[in-house]
């Protein structure tokens, strides 16, 4: 990690960004600001900074609660981290941007040396968040996480042969496509469906269709 760091602030506000910028500490260099999508966006890939402190809810997108995932999708190929700082501790907000591809979530109630903090943590490679904010994120994708061992798990109870009928019956295909798909006979999948059915515990592929879906296995 370089001794000074490049970094772009992101905020409506030009009050709060200059107090931000007097507040970072030395090892920051602040090399761009922006107070909408459009303008972050063309900053960060200008300037291309390390880190860039965003703001979630920003002018300039179709829905003003996507700002911040505006600006997240459009400078994601590039090489910069980013920071959410947002006065919303909301815990919709928190997981979208994070989905969307921020390192980190901190609070504006932070102090200038916290900011310089995070920013140090997450252009070395670290996840930041306030510690109020942390528990949003690990129920979150601690759910994500459950759901995929629970998927998991029950498809362990398929052989592959099983799987693959099962994914396709599940996409609408008939038993006789299925069988071309995978050459064998339209008996021999009409027994594995029978055989998926039993062992995940459902009575028709359509609750089939609907089982995979929930799981995203389609």
């Amino acid at each position: 990690m370089p001794d000074v760091l490049r970094v772009v602030i992101v905020d409506d506000h030009s009050i709060f960004r200059s107090g931000l910028r007097a507040d970072l500490d030395r090892s920051l260099d602040v090399v761009g600001e922006a107070a909408d999508v459009d303008g972050a966006i063309a900053v960060v890939e200008r300037t291309r900074p390390d880190v860039v402190l965003l703001d979630v809810h920003l002018p300039g997108a179709a829905d003003a609660g996507t700002g911040g995932e505006a600006v997240l999708r459009a400078c994601a190929a590039g090489p910069s981290r980013f920071l959410a700082l947002s006065v919303s501790d909301s815990a919709e907000d928190v997981v979208r941007v994070i989905r969307a591809g921020a390192r980190g979530y901190i609070t504006k109630g932070s102090s200038g040396a916290e900011v310089s903090a995070a920013v140090r943590a997450v252009a070395s490679g670290d996840a930041v968040f306030s510690p109020r904010l942390a528990g949003f994120v690990l129920d979150a994708f601690g759910a994500v996480a459950g759901e995929t061992a629970t998927a998991n798990d029950e498809l362990d109870r398929l052989s592959a042969r099983e799987q693959e009928v099962m994914r396709l019956i599940a996409r609408g295909y008939a038993y006789k496509e299925v069988a071309a798909e995978l050459f064998i006979s339209a008996k021999t999948v009409e027994t594995h469906v029978s055989a998926v059915l039993r062992k995940l515990q459902l009575s028709s592929r359509y609750e089939l269709t609907a089982w995979a879906s929930e799981r995203r296995l389609l």
